[in-house]
């Protein structure tokens, strides 16, 4: 009452300024009010952040660009020096910005948790932020951070709760969470929904980072479900999936709640128009993507889930909008889980039906996720893809380099026996104008295709000659073993037909000048024409038809003179490469024996000796061998030279298969019998074609040998110790790139210009072997380069007995460590797992294999290891055939 006139000013001012009825007014906050007058007057305003982001973008060079960032990051420096600086959220905030461009800001940690300590919001939300971006648990002062998140957690302001949830999920370390999980436990109950979806995420990365903390969200995280709210629902929905995905015992908890799940959806779907949850006509497309991939999830490889939720997806498949980008989502998810589940037929037919309709939208995106989806699905339904079959070959042109390789890859899987015809139509007009990037996986899928399906000889012979033109010189290497292998077991009229065919190719290629582009088909034409030439020349094959499958016949009878004539323009070119002048040359000697006129083999003789002074010490070695076969040796030639027998095509068995018939081991049978052992070892390595492409060639660099080396190696006894064998053939094989034709001339010529070939002594006895009664038989049985293998030998119960192989390295360190065995195949063999891939020094492999024989024969177990030592690869084999002859007795 004595101051009436205040009382009414005072009365009028706002909230903020009306000292007397403001709690807040006290000396602490006349003492920061103060203090900041202070700073302010003491020290100058520093540069806002958007100031700080016009000089960094207006500078013109990277240089310019640092002083500026320096010149800031130094005036930060200063002002964190000062103990209460006012100053301290915008220049964290300058140093969030400037950490983003890549410049070091690590200096700024301890002001991060200083502005998380405040009782600021604004404060703390640009510390959190620092904490996410500047910390992680390899930091020391991350540790400093857990009290203050645990007051936070327990906050009276939902807000700065949500903080520190998100700050939790972005850095908690397993020590962190594990201290934190039951205040997050706690905060999914809360009534709040804000808080509620924030915590259930921090405790969705919880889990993933240690998972063992799921139980104690298992509670909470059913609830959630029952919630009205979408952002809670779709967070616990993610929770779930989450849990599910990481645990079989969690993934059957919640197979219960799938009826929930399909009244969530069945009610998003019936719902009306609701303006906060509608995006482009659809309610929450967000939350019914999460519910389509949880029921995937649920309904996976259970009968019961998944008929549960049939209807439900098939109503959303029908209903859901097309024309807008988001029902597109929606309908993919929910073919993914059509596919997934155990559905119904026609349930499946629906959702390839709706991935053919999104191969013809106009969004590159869309057909992309069509094709890859349905090359996923094909071998589920395959009759049903075929429908668009067509729409997917129209895809082979779409200028799209992602969506034509998808395409091609779809195609191939849709090849089967009644529509080989018209698809390899299609995909070799596809071969024949694709990218280089195309042609090796493209040409080597038709070849594999073709020897499937092939509806006849003649047409399986033509598409490997297109093959052959139209991939060039990307075609794979085994496709010219494998043609020549079918054209030497092909019926006589097959083969004049391919030489004939394959002339044509060649003597266009010649005279072209394409030669260069197409190797493999010359190599393939040369090895064909030096074996059937007297075929391609005679007249007598004239009655055989020339018309291929697409009914062309441009074949032309050339003369003797001018095939030798274009094999010289081939040999003279300086563009062929040494293996592809090799076929030629050795056909070219072949061809002497198939003319029969004497000028041609005089011709053809002149040409050969003028390789005895090539430059390439390969070919003047042939081209000196083959002289003297034209000399001191001429009554030879005709026998050395002859027809090659038909090939027979190797068997490619499954990896699983461990059998193979070793029965009779008389001398004059052990040759088939190896062959098969040594087939079977490299068939369940893969090394057959159409499996890991880069195998075949990574073994032949270890062993310095081809295939057709590998043959021989068959053929010359099958010495398996380590040791080099002595046999090799010395002459016309000394390098790697030799056609099959050169095989038996070479051991010929190698009697007669070569000394005999030494054997090699048997490997002796192990020191440690030892066949005790009841004793464990072992024995080293590979040793090299200090990898060493050894295999011991129990008896079981029965006509049983264990085998243990172990692996040491000595001095390196082996990757991808494979151990394979084969035996007779009246004894069962059974390998288990092995107890790793790596083997590290001092470190060991072990492989139990179980063996069970009951006719009690003397086991022969052959085995083959495989290792990469820094990245070359390594292939070693081996045979035992001592174990005690009481092992399984």
């Amino acid at each position: 009452m004595a101051y009436p006139m205040y009382e009414v000013d005072w009365s009028v001012l706002p909230p903020e300024q009306n000292r007397r009825f403001n709690p807040a007014f006290n000396i602490a906050t006349i003492k920061q009010v103060v203090n900041e007058a202070i700073e302010r007057v003491r020290m100058p305003t520093p540069t806002r952040l958007r100031d700080l982001i016009r000089q960094i973008r207006a500078a013109r060079t990277a240089a310019e660009e640092r002083s500026v960032v320096n010149k800031e990051c130094a005036y930060i420096r200063s002002t964190f020096r000062e103990e209460d600086s006012v100053w301290r959220c915008r220049n964290i905030a300058k140093l969030l910005y400037i950490h983003m461009l890549g410049y070091p800001a690590h200096f700024g940690q301890l002001e991060c948790l200083k502005l998380i300590a405040s009782p600021r919001f604004t404060d703390k939300r640009v510390g959190y932020l620092g904490a996410m971006l500047l910390l992680d648990e390899r930091q020391d002062v991350h540790l400093l951070i857990t009290n203050c998140l645990k007051n936070d957690l327990n906050s009276n302001t939902q807000f700065v709760v949500g903080l520190a949830l998100c700050t939790l999920g972005a850095i908690a370390s397993p020590e962190m969470a594990r201290d934190l999980a039951s205040e997050v436990e706690r905060l999914i109950k809360s009534p709040n929904a804000y808080i509620k979806k924030k915590a259930a995420l921090c405790a969705f990365r919880i889990i993933r980072r240690v998972p063992d903390l799921m139980e104690m969200f298992l509670p909470a995280t059913r609830s959630l479900l029952t919630e009205k709210n979408h952002g809670v629902l779709i967070t616990g929905v993610t929770l779930i999936t989450e849990m599910c995905e990481n645990s079989p015992d969690t993934l059957n908890h919640f197979k219960k709640i799938v009826p929930n799940l399909v009244r969530i959806l069945k009610n998003l779907i019936l719902a009306g128009y609701s303006p906060e949850h509608d995006v482009s006509g659809v309610s929450d497309p967000f939350l019914q993507v999460k519910i389509l991939r949880l029921l995937r999830i649920l309904g996976k490889n259970d009968a019961e889930a998944s008929e549960a939720m049939n209807d439900i997806l098939a109503q959303v498949a029908t209903n859901t909008e097309t024309s807008k980008n988001v029902g597109n989502t929606i309908l993919y998810e929910t073919v993914l889980s059509i596919m997934d589940i155990k559905s119904e037929s026609s349930l499946r037919v629906l959702a390839v039906n709706i991935l053919g309709r999104f191969l013809l939208n106009n969004d590159k995106n869309i057909r992309y996720v069509a094709l890859n989806t349905l090359l996923r699905t094909v071998h589920v339904d395959t009759s049903a893809v075929q429908r668009h079959r067509t729409t997917i070959l129209e895809c082979l042109k779409d200028p799209d380099i992602s969506i034509r390789r998808r395409a091609m890859e779809l195609s191939f899987a849709l090849v089967n026996g009644q529509n080989i015809r018209g698809m390899m139509k299609e995909l070799l007009a596809f071969l024949e104008r694709s990218d280089a990037e195309f042609k090796a996986h493209c040409s080597s899928a038709v070849v594999l295709a073709a020897e499937r399906y092939a509806p006849s000889d003649k047409w399986h012979l033509d598409t490997l000659f297109k093959v052959l033109l139209k991939a060039g010189n990307y075609l794979r290497d085994d496709t010219v073993s494998s043609t020549i292998q079918i054209i030497s077991s092909a019926a006589t009229e097959r083969q004049a037909y391919g030489a004939m065919r394959l002339w044509t190719s060649l003597e266009q290629s010649a005279v072209s000048g394409l030669a260069t582009e197409k190797q493999p088909l010359i190599q393939v034409a040369a090895w064909t024409i030096g074996e059937y030439g007297d075929l391609l020349v005679s007249e007598a094959s004239s009655a055989i038809s020339m018309v291929d499958e697409d009914g062309v016949d441009d074949f032309v009878r050339p003369t003797e003179e001018y095939v030798i004539d274009i094999y010289q323009k081939l040999l003279w070119s300086t563009q062929l490469s040494i293996s592809t002048k090799e076929f030629l040359l050795l056909s070219l000697a072949k061809l002497s024996t198939r003319f029969t006129t004497q000028a041609s083999q005089e011709k053809i003789r002149v040409i050969i000796d003028t390789f005895g002074s090539h430059i390439h010490i390969e070919l003047q070695q042939r081209g000196v061998e083959l002289s003297q076969l034209f000399r001191q040796y001429g009554h030879l030639r005709p026998a050395l030279l002859e027809r090659m027998p038909a090939m027979e095509p190797v068997a490619a068995p499954h990896r699983d298969e461990q059998e193979l018939d070793l029965s009779d081991t008389s001398p004059d049978h052990t040759k088939p019998d190896q062959d098969a052992l040594l087939d079977l070892i490299n068939g369940s390595d893969s090394l057959t074609n159409g499996d890991v492409e880069h195998q075949p060639e990574q073994i032949a660099t270890t062993n310095n040998n081809t295939s057709s080396n590998d043959i021989l190696d068959l053929l010359s006894g099958l010495d398996l110790t380590p040791s080099v064998p002595a046999a090799a053939p010395a002459v016309l094989l000394a390098n790697n790139n030799v056609e099959p034709s050169a095989a038996p001339a070479a051991l010929l010529l190698d009697g007669l210009f070569a000394p005999p070939a030494t054997p090699q002594p048997p490997h002796p006895a192990d020191a440690n072997e030892r066949n005790a009664a009841g004793a464990e038989w072992e024995r080293a049985v590979l040793e090299r380069g200090g990898v060493r293998v050894c295999v011991s030998a129990r008896r079981a119960a029965g006509a049983a007995a264990t085998l243990t192989a172990r692996a040491t390295s000595q001095l390196h360190t082996l990757t991808d460590f494979l151990f394979q065995a084969a035996v007779p195949k009246k004894i069962q063999l059974d390998m288990m797992s092995p107890s790793g891939t790596t083997l590290s020094p001092q470190g060991e492999i072990t492989q139990v294999l179980k063996v069970t024989n009951p006719t009690k024969t003397p086991l022969r177990l052959r085995i083959r290891v495989s290792y990469n030592i820094d990245g070359t690869p390594v292939l070693e084999q081996t045979e035992i055939n001592n174990f005690p002859a009481d092992l399984f007795n």
